[in-house]
């Protein structure tokens, strides 16, 4: 089994942990709200989770322009 996290904004691909046995507390999973691990995290069919979150680029990008939350996808 692999996480596999990118950027929600971007796509860019931040990393990926590869393990057999994940914990759920040590990742910080436990502190999302139902609907943010809804939104954020998502089981293929390969048994793999990925894992949506935001890369620095955007972060920084966002913080500078507030605006742009309005867009589905930032290109940088």
């Amino acid at each position: 089994m692999a996480l596999h996290y990118h950027c929600s904004h971007c796509g860019t691909k931040l990393g990926t942990i590869e393990a057999q046995v994940l914990d759920t507390e040590q990742l910080g999973f436990n502190k999302l709200t139902q609907e943010e691990r809804m939104d954020m995290i998502v089981y293929d069919s390969a048994g793999d989770v990925q894992v949506s979150a935001i890369c620095d680029d955007c972060y920084e990008l966002l913080q500078k322009n507030p605006e742009l939350h309005q867009n589905d996808y930032i290109i940088h």
